[in-house]
């Protein structure tokens, strides 16, 4: 494992800015919700934008959240966070640990919400520093990769105003503080497609088998075979992922059941990968249904589907510029590509189709969440700290939340026409 760097202080935002921004991480870590039932996450930051000056509007896309901040002439910056939390029972063991059964915000999505609207306020305090429009997204059902098309098909540039760029940070097992950009032109996570998966057997008695057509061996097959995909259809050299998540069928040991759910994932780097990989998923399911004479075909659906996050490169050498400047050189680490997905890209030039504009550019980096003491005690531990979608996964909240703060807030100032901040140290005190 990479030692930890030797950080500096992070906690260079406005402390009155920084303890009303970590109660709001608190609340939101606190009371998860599920993608598409973001109602009250949604509420929270609402009430935040508007207290800042926003113009707020609620139900884009669902319970997606957009605020408006004007502020004169100049380019209209896009800063996006998400809303939702994972089916994850939490195991960390904070004191304002989950108080939703079986629900917990696993993936950070509660630290990049609060560190949005922490950045906000900064940049709504102080507006000499910038001209032009920032326009907020408070995005729903991320976890589901749906969200982001809801919120653009809504009418989001439409109906806000298109903008030069968009911009978005993602919590990683990284050092609290730091935060990590891809190589220009490489991408930072990669594609996705999720499919719904229905093999259809004929129920009865466990007693009388051979009465039946049981969908749960067909499932078992299908699950087996599937791993042959990455292992002999797909070249050494080539990253893919393919996941059978959840499996459902039956409820009891004496019934043979009707039907068999498979949930299952794609990952790729590339369109032709992720079109090759769901199309063998496909053939594999129709086949083994075939061959257990199941009494219907098989029914598979495209839940989502997003492209791989390839930010712009120009955009992508300026922000690590722009980080290395505020946050110090030893903050400021390499990602390389990983097979994680998130929509994001949709509000890019890959999303063109939806919006209408080619000229979106995207920026996008990693945050560190991982705390010291973990990241000390996890180097000897297989698998390294606990990462996202872990029961245990517990950002270091005082030290990512600033420095995420910071990250995203001199990012759009950035963009917004001011010249890059210098380095902590020489510039104590502004974001």
């Amino acid at each position: 494992m990479t030692p930890a760097p030797s950080l500096p202080s992070a906690a260079t935002v406005p402390q009155d800015v920084l303890r009303d921004t970590v109660a709001f991480y608190l609340d939101l870590h606190a009371h998860p919700e599920l993608s598409g039932d973001e109602r009250r996450t949604a509420e929270a930051f609402a009430r935040r934008l508007a207290r800042e000056g926003c113009t707020v509007t609620r139900g884009v896309g669902g319970h997606g959240v957009v605020g408006v901040l004007a502020n004169g002439p100049g380019p209209t910056v896009l800063l996006r966070a998400e809303l939702d939390a994972l089916p994850v029972p939490e195991e960390t063991g904070l004191p304002y640990a989950s108080t939703v059964p079986g629900v917990m915000h696993a993936c950070g999505h509660d630290l990049h919400l609060a560190a949005l609207a922490g950045a906000v306020t900064v940049l709504a305090r102080d507006r000499s520093g910038w001209s032009g429009t920032l326009l907020v997204v408070g995005q729903p059902s991320e976890e589901t990769l749906s969200g982001a098309r809801a919120m653009l098909t809504d009418g989001l540039y439409e109906r806000f105003g298109t903008p030069h760029v968009a911009l978005a940070q993602h919590t990683a097992p990284l050092p609290a503080g730091t935060v990590a950009h891809v190589t220009a032109g490489a991408p930072v996570l990669a594609g996705g497609v999720t499919l719904d998966v229905v093999v259809h057997g004929r129920g009865g008695h466990a007693g009388a088998p051979h009465l039946t057509v049981d969908p749960v061996l067909a499932a078992a097959a299908v699950v087996v075979r599937l791993q042959g995909v990455v292992a002999r259809e797909t070249a050494p050299a080539e990253q893919v992922v393919l996941t059978v998540g959840a499996l459902h069928a039956g409820e009891r040991a004496n019934v043979v059941p009707d039907s068999a759910r498979l949930a299952i994932g794609v990952r790729g780097f590339t369109e032709a990968a992720l079109d090759r990989v769901t199309e063998a998923v496909r053939r594999i399911v129709r086949a083994e249904s075939t061959a257990s004479g199941c009494p219907a075909e098989p029914t598979l659906a495209v839940d989502s589907r997003s492209p791989a996050l390839v930010p712009d490169p120009g955009t992508t050498d300026a922000l690590r510029d722009v980080h290395t400047d505020v946050l110090g050189a030893a903050r400021v680490l390499t990602w390389h590509p990983a097979t994680a997905t998130e929509d994001f890209a949709w509000y890019g030039p890959a999303g063109a189709a939806l919006h209408g504009a080619r000229q979106v550019r995207t920026g996008y980096w990693m945050l560190g969440a991982t705390g010291v003491r973990e990241w000390r005690a996890a180097a000897d531990r297989p698998g390294g700290p606990p990462g996202n979608h872990s029961p245990h996964f517990a950002p270091d909240v005082r030290t990512a939340l600033p420095a995420g703060v910071r990250a995203l807030a001199s990012a759009a100032r950035h963009e917004l026409g001011v010249g890059r901040p210098r380095a902590e140290g020489r510039d104590e005190g502004r974001v």
